[in-house]
């Protein structure tokens, strides 16, 4: 197994291109939650950019944020097992290691690509309680409560991840899910040796773990913060996870697992009922699916904007030499900040849960959208927001996370999915050992009222019982002449869909490899605020001046997301895995 990335020169393109030193400084974090920001991300410099290789493997590859999930899906693929069987055991090893994002106490998406072509899509999207209301966040005289969605049991919506994992062995998986799941009920037991890229989260909300007992017997050490090199057990979490496996989804959803969510939100001022458990559904769909230059991309459809989102940017930006204008420079920026920007008043308004709402897919994607929008960018000026209306409609979590894996047959897998902030809304229902959600913060709490993210939404998004909240997950597989090329996908809210975008443009514009494409700064522009957000080391001082002197505001963001991504080098037929340098506690390992 290849676990090191070997480092030699890039491409004289990437060398080229205007990367700014590490002279910019602390983050500014108006409207990116703290929860989206990782501490241990350091600047990229142009140096370090130019030296970074993905990790190769001729076989299968396994790219996740937490390196002993990785070993557990490199592992499965090894015994033989298909990479849906892989993505199974990951998911459910992240639930143990990486408690603050991976998850059962959530939902989210999974994107498959089949060795036969087939694209499928499966929706475990978590659903508002049948007691919830569009104003439930709301006080008396209709203004937004803060904390109410994100820090109460009113935060929580019903989870998807173990009915998800559950149809997805039984359509497509090759081995039982005793075989899958016992990785992680080992893990959970046993315990693991904390790395500093796992104190470093868990450092985030020690605080808030020693408000409750139940957290705090788990994510405390004897009252005290771990430090790298102990050991984390969660023997509750092992129970829950061994009733799952005797019992299948119904242990989730109709027995003791369920009835002690129910309790514990009865007993918080929640809204849950055993009929909200005995009613979730998953969705099987057909995926969004767009070109741009030749490529073909493969996202999600709604409840999840990202596929729609990311396909409008590409469709804008196609015309645009972005390659000949270099990554970073004034013309690059410019035109993916205003594409970013009429896609969002577009996904901010127009989408929703399509069992609530229409949502308008062939017009949103049609060329003729795509072509009046982009009349609309001025060459030499940033066009404020307010002057881009997102009419086609009525009048999230940075801590998620995504992991990617392809087999040896050429099976390919994108997972995203959440608990929304990190730890979710902090609290676990009495011994069952797994965070629950505050996804329901994804809601439009009020139309217009901004979210945790900065987000204003509209009506489609507005709560309802049984709704799917909409997402900016965006798990996406990429394909080049009908062949298996690119899986991708990031957490970080409403970052998620620039960076995933970024992380394909980065490549098939920029000419960078898989690894710089996922290191490489970001940028980010989401109708409102009013501004691009930016990571140190994209702008130079006078890259900076010169977007200024056309209008923009721009505000410095240390860190966010962490994109996982698999490349199948049409050269050579190796795979190129790459984990984000933003989560060191990554890997990315094939054989």
């Amino acid at each position: 197994m290849q676990k090191l990335r070997p480092r030699w020169l890039a491409a004289p393109l990437l060398l080229a291109m205007p990367l700014a030193w590490a002279a910019q400084t602390a983050a500014v974090q108006d409207n990116i939650p703290k929860q989206a920001l990782d501490a241990t991300a350091a600047p990229t410099t142009m140096a370090t950019l130019a030296t970074v290789r993905p990790v190769t493997a001729k076989h299968a590859m396994v790219v996740s944020d937490q390196h002993l999930a990785t070993e557990v899906g490199v592992d499965i693929l090894k015994q033989g097992g298909n990479a849906i069987d892989a993505a199974v055991a990951v998911g459910y090893a992240q639930a143990v290691v990486n408690p603050c994002c991976g998850n059962i106490g959530g939902g989210g998406f999974m994107l498959v690509h089949l060795a036969d072509g087939q694209n499928v899509f499966l929706d475990f999207r978590e659903k508002a309680p049948l007691k919830a209301s569009p104003t439930m966040y709301q006080d008396a005289s209709g203004n937004v409560v803060p904390g109410r969605s994100t820090g109460t049991y009113l935060g929580v919506g019903v989870p998807g991840t173990v009915m998800g994992l559950d149809a997805a062995l039984k359509k497509y998986g090759t081995m039982p899910l005793h075989k899958v799941i016992a990785p992680a009920i080992k893990l959970a037991r046993d315990g693991f040796v904390l790395q500093q890229g796992d104190i470093n989260v868990l450092n985030q909300r020690v605080k808030d773990f020693a408000r409750y007992p139940n957290v705090a017997a788990i994510f405390l050490n004897h009252g005290k913060p771990f430090v790298a090199g102990e050991r984390l057990r969660q023997p509750q979490l092992a129970h829950t996870l061994e009733l799952i496996d005797k019992g299948g989804e119904k242990a989730f959803y109709h027995g003791d697992i369920a009835r002690k969510v129910v309790a514990a939100s009865q007993a918080n001022g929640g809204l849950f009922t055993m009929q909200d458990f005995a009613d979730y559904t998953v969705q099987w769909d057909k995926p969004i699916s767009c070109g741009y230059r030749g490529y073909t991309v493969v996202s999600d459809p709604p409840p999840s904007s990202g596929g729609i989102t990311i396909c409008q940017i590409l469709q804008i930006l196609q015309p645009y030499p972005l390659g000949k204008w270099g990554y970073g420079s004034v013309k690059s920026i410019h035109y993916m900040a205003e594409a970013e920007r009429r896609a969002f008043a577009d996904r901010n308004t127009a989408l929703g849960d399509p069992a609530f709402v229409h949502n308008p897919i062939d017009q949103l994607l049609s060329q003729h959208h795509a072509d009046t929008l982009r009349a609309t960018i001025q060459p030499d000026k940033a066009t404020p927001s307010s002057e881009i209306k997102g009419d086609l409609g009525p009048v999230e979590g940075t801590n998620t996370t995504h992991y990617s894996v392809v087999d040896e047959h050429g099976n390919a897998v994108a997972v995203t999915y959440t608990i929304n902030y990190l730890f979710g809304v902090g609290q676990i229902a009495g011994d069952t050992g797994f965070f629950l959600n505050n996804e329901m913060d994804d809601f439009t709490s009020k139309p217009g009222v901004p979210n945790s993210f900065g987000l204003i939404q509209g009506k489609a998004n507005q709560i309802e019982p049984g709704k799917r909240p909409l997402s900016s997950m965006s798990p996406t597989i990429v394909l080049r002449d009908g062949k298996l090329f690119m899986v991708t996908g990031s957490p970080g809210g409403s970052t998620i869909i620039s960076t995933t975008m970024e992380s394909f443009i980065n490549v098939a514009a920029f000419g960078m490899n898989m690894q710089q494409a996922v290191d490489a700064p970001r940028l980010h522009q989401q109708w409102y605020p009013d501004m691009v957000f930016v990571e140190p080391g994209l702008l130079t001082t006078k890259t900076q001046s010169a977007l200024e002197a056309m209008g923009y505001k721009f505000k410095l963001v240390k860190s966010w997301g962490a994109d996982e991504a698999i490349l199948v080098n049409p050269h050579t037929g190796l795979l190129e895995g790459a984990n984000d340098r933003r989560r060191p506690a990554g890997l990315a390992a094939g054989f």
